[in-house]
């Protein structure tokens, strides 16, 4: 509402300021007024055809068509200058003002026929050969511009584009973990919609373009979070999808320590989920918590396994989506021990039949690597020697798994999980000390409420309360790399206003993120959606 609200105000400015520039123009004000045909009027003055103001009915082109317009009807009284083209483009209603305000401000004419015409003036001379006609002319040019505004206004327009593209469109994303894997792999690099499920409006306005949240080398975050927009979501071309791989928001990075290997959120901290070093820095406040907005909260990519609405459940490693088993992916990876009678395992093998051996994914010195069914059956093959065996230890109970409450929720590990209800927008549930844990962040941070527990009774907002409906819908999340992935089992659902967009496909890849580890070659324009 408040975005809807913002744009009708600056609408209305917009078309005010219009009034005087009409009436210079020898247009009657009114029509400045008139939703539609103000537009056309406007297209006709600078030297268009009015029916080019339909050109404004379609998404993302008309934000470059409006700025063209309100850049040429400045040049149209002829305001030529670099910083009167910028201001007509940052906020065109000042100069419309000034325009208007000002009795000396004169309208010259359709400035697209005007130049047209000076131009050919400049041929005429020129083929004329009359050297001192074309030469005065060259001098008088107003639609000249030097070569150092040239280059300032390419490169301009190149970052906008860029950044308007990346910002509504398309973003380059690239795989920083193997939690994918072998779906999608480190150092692959993907082109994803941001329109698929639906473009959101930029809750941060002040930004370094072509920046997501962090200025690379110098450090510090590449944005300012005051002022800035509700959220809103335009229409999605499709639904998220059971199995879509989704691009999203980071649900626990609205808080978050950041270091030059990763981030951690203050849940992290408090859990005892860091690295010792790491876990003595902040506690001794060597490390900056930084906050940040939706918006601005780093990008994840996982697969959809549970939808709004359903219930999920992990039993021996299977997972299961309203009491029926899901489809699994063709690559999906667990964490094996392999070891052999003689101590020796064929490390080249490995590496040739996919494995991830980077320092950072496996261990070969205790024999722990993440493989899919496909490598496992291959690395039994190499001798009747070797032993292949899933971890065992990533079926202890695990403190650091969602809901974080062993008392209530005991048992749960990473292979033998759940369940638990996704929550769906509408929908209502039963809360009680025995399950809010699961429900407590939803409520929230992700929801605005105030939340109390006392004396065995739930307060929401002040009142008592013994049901919820959810304001929004949920997801979970969950990497193909089953036991090397912080998803939805670490913390929990993914809200819908944090869904960034769908990968399309992948446009490069390096082997193990590393370019001098040589280039995949396979993977290079193939999708990213494969299962």
């Amino acid at each position: 509402m408040e975005i809807l609200i913002f744009l009708i105000a600056s609408y209305v400015l917009f078309s005010i300021s219009l009034m005087k520039v009409f009436e210079k123009a020898g247009e009657p004000g009114w029509k400045a007024l008139v939703p539609g045909l103000n537009f056309i009027v406007m297209s006709r003055l600078v030297g268009r055809k009015g029916a080019h103001a339909a050109w404004l009915l379609v998404p993302i082109v008309n934000i470059f068509f409006f700025v063209g317009l309100c850049v040429d009807m400045v040049r149209s009284f002829g305001k030529y200058s670099f910083w009167h083209s910028a201001i007509a483009v940052i906020y065109s209603p000042a100069i419309f003002f000034m325009l208007g305000a000002k009795k000396e401000e004169k309208y010259l004419g359709p400035t697209l026929a005007l130049e047209k015409e000076y131009i050919a003036k400049m041929e005429q001379a020129k083929q004329g050969n009359n050297g001192r006609e074309f030469q005065k002319l060259l001098r008088q040019n107003p639609y000249k511009k030097s070569p150092t505004r040239e280059w300032a206004e390419a490169i301009i327009f190149a970052v906008f584009a860029a950044a308007f593209i990346r910002m509504f469109l398309i973003e380059a994303y690239t795989i920083p973990t193997s939690s994918m894997e072998g779906s999608l792999k480190v150092g692959d690099f993907l082109f994803v919609s941001k329109a698929h499920y639906g473009i959101r409006t930029p809750k941060t306005v002040l930004m370094l373009p072509l920046l997501h949240n962090r200025v690379p080398i110098i450090g510090g975050e590449s944005y300012i979070a005051e002022p800035n927009l509700p959220f809103y979501r335009l229409p999605a071309l499709t639904p998220v999808k059971r199995y879509d791989p989704v691009v999203f928001n980071y649900p626990e990075g609205d808080s978050v320590y950041v270091f030059p290997e990763r981030t951690y959120s203050i849940n992290d901290f408090r859990r005892g989920a860091m690295t010792p070093d790491r876990y003595m820095q902040v506690k001794s406040g060597q490390a900056e918590l930084v906050c940040r907005p939706i918006d601005k909260k780093d990008h994840y990519i996982k697969r959809c396994m549970g939808l709004p609405g359903d219930s999920l459940q992990v039993k021996a490693r299977q997972v299961y989506i309203n009491g029926e088993p899901a489809k699994n992916a063709r690559n999906m990876q667990f964490r094996y021990i392999v070891s052999s009678a003689s101590g020796a395992i064929n490390m080249s093998k490995l590496e040739e039949w996919g494995v991830n051996l980077a320092p950072t994914e496996c261990s070969p010195a205790d024999g722990i690597f993440h493989l899919n069914a496909e490598q496992v059956e291959k690395i039994k093959s190499l001798g009747p020697d070797i032993h292949v065996e899933v971890d065992p230890r990533q079926n202890m109970p695990n403190l650091n798994l969602f809901p974080h409450d062993p008392a209530h929720f005991p048992g749960w590990t990473v292979d033998n999980y759940g369940p638990v209800y996704i929550p769906k927008k509408g929908a209502t549930v039963a809360i009680s000390p025995a399950n809010i844990s699961l429900y407590e962040r939803i409520i929230t941070i992700y929801e605005g409420n105030k939340l109390e527990v006392k004396e065995g009774k739930i307060f929401i907002n002040g009142e008592v309360a013994t049901t919820y409906t959810f304001k929004m819908s949920y997801y979970w999340m969950m990497g193909d790399n089953r036991h090397n992935s912080e998803d939805s089992r670490v913390w929990g659902f993914v809200p819908e206003d944090h869904i960034v967009g769908k990968p399309l496909f992948i446009w490069f890849s390096t082997k193990n993120g590393n370019m001098f580890n040589g280039i995949n070659w396979g993977r290079i324009f193939t999708s990213a959606n494969k299962m």
